[in-house]
């Protein structure tokens, strides 16, 4: 079986939990390691060092350089994580390894660098992380490919990527667990095309035809490992198992609703299915109560009514086990029961960019669209920016009220808006940003919120990157002005 590795987007899935499987075998030791480095343009003082099991070693400062130096004991060989300013990043770390780490918080992937001894395999692991996100962000593209031309493309780059890493492996000598981790990372990157590729393909009015692709499509399922622990918090190993849980649904789906009838993926029964099928397929306690969580809280957020909501809820509560999740998928019911169109917005506190504090409602004085961004997604937060602007040019009797989601110092937030000049006018960032975010319930960055002059919530949940935006956004106003004209006669 074959081993994974990846690095996760801030807030979609948790820090690290692995236990580790396939050839290598962690386990106490005495030896030592050391990580280090220089983090350029800092978000704060301080990096988080976490183990192997995703918990806590130690919390390190920069010094006035902005540069730390730290010294493991008793070393736990395998993947450890460091985080700093909301991003993450994993590293491999093995006895003896000295690990020098140098970055730029302004553009953190493409800057970071290793050196030392044991910087080989990270930058590698760097490289294929790199390689796979860029592929990934081209999908849609790729898509458009008949499924034979598709199929042998991804199977070529695949090839292509196993043969360049083995022979890197003939000039340096790594560990059986390295070369698991870098060959699971290639694989289960293609197998996640393959399994995404139809609802890209075909999409919802054509989703039937599935069952015409090519006989050896999915013949990667034959190799899948369902509990494989180790890579329980990989995102490569986690993409494939979130679209293979929607594809094998779809055959459930098709046994209930007509043969030729629209797609529809927000239908309560196909997601159900899906649960039944994480509940029966795998048994690894990780693995499905991660993947339960997350598909139960896709459905959730997308605007069910309350009653759909908590018949979703109670049907995921009776097969999570993790207590902790059910307590967050109760408050995010209770949340999005707060935020449902016809309701005042909360009244949450911010800090302007004229570092001023406000409340929200003092800020809202027409109908406005509240987006959020984070600091640590580059090209979301200069994607939604440079949208807002042409939907300023359109509306130009509505607000739109920036909210940074982060918890940073506030020169971090304002540096970037300086640094691409961004209006200052309704930038804000929130004051608490943890309760204001459960409070919101901001699950995905791309959600918007539309009020009215009063503050009351005209509709919960838009993209402001859809297709649909200027339709839902014409209608809302329509309606609005309708019902602001009944309420003068």
């Amino acid at each position: 079986m074959n081993c994974m590795l990846t690095r996760n987007l801030a807030f979609a899935i948790t820090l690290l939990s692995v236990t580790f499987g396939c050839h290598f075998k962690g386990g106490n030791t005495s030896e030592q390691a050391y990580i280090g480095g220089e983090i350029i343009n800092p978000k704060n003082k301080t990096i988080v060092l976490f183990n192997t099991k995703g918990k806590i070693v130690d919390s390190i400062t920069l010094d006035d350089n902005n540069r730390f130096l730290h010294k493991i004991e008793n070393l736990q060989p395998g993947l450890h994580s460091i985080t700093h300013g909301g991003e993450y990043q994993m590293l491999l770390l093995e006895p003896n390894d000295s690990v020098m780490i140098r970055l730029n918080t302004y553009d953190f992937d493409e800057s970071l660098v290793f050196t030392g001894k044991g910087a080989k395999k990270n930058n590698y692991l760097i490289k294929t992380y790199l390689s796979n996100e860029k592929e990934a962000k081209q999908l849609v593209t790729y898509s458009k490919m008949e499924p034979e031309e598709f199929f042998e493309f991804v199977e070529n780059r695949r090839r292509n990527q196993l043969k360049e890493f083995h022979e890197f492996l003939l000039q340096n000598e790594e560990s059986e667990f390295f070369k698991s981790i870098v060959e699971a990372n290639i694989n289960y990157n293609t197998y996640a095309d393959k399994e995404i590729y139809p609802f890209a393909y075909f999409g919802n009015n054509k989703m039937i035809h599935i069952k015409d692709l090519p006989e050896n499509f999915f013949n990667h399922r034959d190799h899948i490992d369902y509990n494989a622990h180790y890579l329980s918090h990989f995102f490569a190993y986690n993409r494939f198992l979130f679209s293979n849980i929607d594809n094998l649904a779809i055959k459930k789906y098709y046994q209930n609703n007509p043969y030729h009838s629209t797609f529809n993926r927000h239908a309560m029964d196909y997601n159900k299915s899906k649960l039944d099928l994480i509940d029966s397929i795998i048994s690894d306690t990780t693995i499905k109560n991660n993947l339960l969580k997350y598909k139960a809280r896709e459905y959730i957020t997308n605007n069910h009514t309350e009653k759909e909501a908590n018949d979703f809820l109670n049907y995921y509560l009776e097969k999570s086990s993790n207590n902790k999740d059910k307590a967050f998928m109760k408050e995010l019911v209770a949340s999005l029961r707060q935020l449902r169109q016809g309701n005042p917005f909360p009244n949450i506190e911010l800090v302007g960019y004229d570092n001023k504090p406000y409340f929200i409602n003092s800020v809202i004085k027409k109908p406005s669209i509240i987006y959020f961004w984070s600091s640590n997604s580059k090209s979301q937060y200069r994607n939604s920016h440079y949208m807002v602007d042409k939907l300023k040019s359109n509306y130009p009797d509505m607000d739109f009220i920036s909210i940074n989601v982060n918890d940073n110092d506030d020169q971090s937030w304002k540096k970037i808006i300086d640094n691409y000049n961004f209006s200052t006018q309704n930038e804000f960032k929130f004051k608490n940003s943890k309760v204001a975010r459960k409070t919101l319930a901001i699950n995905y960055l791309n959600k918007s919120i539309i009020v009215d002059k009063n503050g009351i919530i005209l509709h919960p949940k838009v993209n402001i990157f859809s297709s649909e935006i200027n339709e839902t956004l014409n209608t809302i106003l329509q309606k609005k002005h309708l019902a602001t004209t009944q309420d003068a006669l």
